[in-house]
């Protein structure tokens, strides 16, 4: 499919845009977009503040609806899911990581972590060993009973790490991950990230503007108003 064998692509997109419309004026956010992500690939999607990154990554997360084309995700057509099936394919099928971290202040770190297994109607003590679990693979366990505030934002952003890979996700989607972090705790979320990816073969979508992020993954994508005009890898 698209040049890539069909087997080992996770991602498709064909003619993919997306248009808003905002009082009288209409924006195309995206141009006919068409790619694909290989399984257990670590691809970035790069482009100037404005380029579409965001809204590229939150229609193939099924967080928005194109306006048209095309999106295959592990070889299901998502357009035509309703929204109760899309609700469940995206808690089966996908984790997500955002810049803010998005946990809950009032939570442990494991119970921030296994919210979506409960969501998916697991028993407490399969949440519970899951979680654990989790946090072992973002080297946390021993915060498991720490709440956000007594954690840093590196910390928290492992928390927000191990809550995307609850579930077992296909694909791990990180939109500016390490945006909020010091260039320390950066860094080690990236490689948590290419760990993750070699040791588990996590396939990872990862949104970032710091260009230095392409020498560690597989394929760049790059983005200039709505459209890819660039790949590598």
């Amino acid at each position: 499919m698209m040049g890539r064998d069909a087997q080992d692509t996770i991602i498709a997109t064909r003619n993919l845009s997306r248009t808003y419309t905002i009082g009288k004026v209409q924006v195309q956010a995206l141009k006919n977009v068409t790619l694909d992500i290989r399984r257990g690939e670590f691809a970035a999607i790069m482009g100037k503040s404005g380029s579409g990154k965001s809204t590229l990554l939150h229609q193939l997360g099924l967080l928005d609806t194109p306006t048209e084309g095309e999106i295959m995700i592990d070889g299901i057509e998502i357009s035509g899911l309703s929204e109760a099936a899309r609700t469940r394919f995206r808690l089966e099928k996908f984790g997500y990581v955002f810049q803010e971290y998005a946990i809950l202040p009032e939570l442990t770190a494991l119970e921030n972590v296994y919210l979506p297994a409960m969501a998916l109607g697991l028993s407490q003590g399969e949440c519970t060993r899951n979680g654990m679990d989790a946090l072992e693979k973002v080297g946390l366990t021993e915060r498991a009973d720490h709440r956000p505030r007594e954690m840093s934002g590196g910390e928290q952003q492992r928390v927000a790490i191990a809550r995307a890979l609850i579930n077992k996700p296909k694909i791990l989607f990180a939109d500016e991950p390490t945006a909020n972090l010091d260039s320390a705790s950066s860094k080690q979320i990236l490689e948590l990230f290419r760990g993750l990816n070699r040791d588990l073969g996590q396939t990872i979508l990862m949104v970032t503007h710091e260009l230095e992020d392409a020498d560690i993954v597989d394929q760049v994508i790059w983005l200039a108003d709505g459209e890819v005009v660039g790949r590598e890898g």
